[in-house]
């Protein structure tokens, strides 16, 4: 079957990275009117016409989503193909997928965070020959991590097929930023991963009208949508900017302040892992991540920074949720319950207040320890998240609850949680001089 993919520089640079023997993985996003959701569509379906019997997904966080806006570029594709699709394609209403004629399925996945499957164990028995996750900001990293493990088990081997999956998207602060565009800035993205960036200036289809309108965007809408930005602030409710973020590596200027701080956030009921911290004033100077929660090694090294730096039992704070009370009842030390009473009655509850806290004094914070590249990462990503909720209804301020950023992130934020606790006592020893 010889296809015309009628494809543009940059999306041909894409499809030269899906048929080589290397790549795996294939980031193609940038601006909007970049191309992205033509080239998911021909370089899967072109699949899927070569090769009988082979199996393909495409992944957006809701299945509407992919009916109404990925189904009419699948149509476009396939006509530029020159493929007769009311012949050689026919689609499955009720199980989601495309029917081809020589036996190969494209199968439509909705990503939508379930309560009831958290994990994503849903797409743990499926086998995928290829795929393509459409919007991959909008999905769950979870539902990323597990149904990226269903490619390349469908019929590869027989037609000496390599695993493969394209990822298209916006700029965005999810999986595409921390795991492609940061490494790529870098220069720390692994062989198996490429990444290419497509502005919609390099797309000759577009026409004059659809560029005109993209320049009379503003700020950072602008940045990110017409000019491919990864670097951005565009929600209003955020109350930490990425220049705050980024400035709490280079703050050297925030000075010792003789005064310790331990804060701990402790695993929930002994599942992943937890962070143990040691503040001077407001510089972070020493922490460790343990991968279990047993209360007895919380304590102890715990104690053990009490000793090293001379921490008073007072300046102690652990969050006391799940194994944290054991620990805050061994050490007799404070307690952080997030749903308790705040001290200003304006906001919903204590991490509320803890966490608009954070957003008036983060400037002044340094992180002066030595971090591991990962944990890094998570807290450019976790603080990021530090947003103001429903702030457009008369009530008391509060903050995006962790549930909804569990749901974007995959994980526990383990370090937004270390640095609003840390606020704890920027409130009460200010107010109240705790001793």
């Amino acid at each position: 079957m010889n296809l015309q993919l009628n494809l543009q520089p940059k999306q041909l640079e894409a499809a030269k990275f899906w048929i080589d023997k290397t790549t795996q993985e294939i980031l193609y996003g940038g601006a909007k009117g970049g191309g992205k959701s033509y080239l998911g569509a021909a370089l899967i379906f072109s699949d899927a016409l070569l090769y009988p019997g082979t199996h393909y997904f495409i992944a957006r966080h809701n299945l509407n989503d992919l009916k109404k806006y990925t189904t009419p570029t699948i149509y476009e594709v396939l006509k530029k193909m020159g493929v007769d699709y009311s012949h050689y394609v026919t689609f499955n209403g009720q199980d989601n997928y495309f029917e081809l004629y020589n036996n190969s399925r494209v199968y439509y996945i909705d990503c939508r965070y379930l309560p009831s499957d958290p994990d994503f164990h849903r797409f743990g028995s499926l086998q995928f020959t290829r795929g393509w996750f459409e919007e991959v900001g909008q999905i769950n990293n979870k539902a990323i991590e597990n149904l990226g493990v269903a490619v390349g088990r469908w019929l590869n081997n027989e037609y000496g097929l390599t695993r493969k999956i394209l990822y298209t998207c916006n700029p965005n602060k999810g999986f595409a930023y921390s795991e492609f565009y940061l490494k790529h800035k870098k220069n720390e993205l692994p062989e198996y991963r490429k990444f290419i960036t497509a502005l919609p200036t390099e797309n000759k289809y577009l026409p004059a009208e659809y560029i005109e309108a993209l320049e009379r965007l503003q700020g950072a809408q602008k940045e990110r949508l017409r000019f491919g930005n990864w670097e951005y602030d565009d929600d209003p409710t955020r109350l930490i900017s990425d220049t705050s973020i980024n400035n709490l590596f280079s703050n050297t200027f925030v000075k010792a302040s003789g005064r310790f701080f331990i804060v701990a956030d402790v695993a929930r009921f002994g599942a992943d892992s937890s962070i143990i911290t040691v503040w001077d004033g407001l510089r972070l100077v020493d922490y460790v991540r343990l991968d279990t929660s047993k209360t007895t090694k919380v304590v102890n090294i715990i104690n053990s920074y009490r000793t090293k730096y001379g921490v008073q039992l007072s300046n102690i704070l652990v969050d006391e949720d799940g194994v944290g009370g054991g620990v805050v009842d061994m050490l007799g030390c404070y307690g952080f319950v997030a749903n308790s009473k705040p001290d200003n009655p304006n906001y919903k509850n204590l991490k509320a207040e803890c966490g608009y806290k954070l957003g008036e004094v983060v400037d002044d914070i340094w992180i002066k320890a030595e971090l591991e590249s990962n944990d890094k990462e998570k807290i450019i990503q976790e603080l990021a998240y530090l947003k103001a909720y429903d702030i457009d209804k008369d009530m008391k301020l509060q903050i995006l609850p962790k549930t909804k950023i569990k749901e974007k992130l995959g994980r526990s934020p383990d370090w937004l949680d270390i640095f609003i606790m840390r606020m704890y006592f920027e409130i009460f020893i200010t107010q109240y001089a705790i001793q």
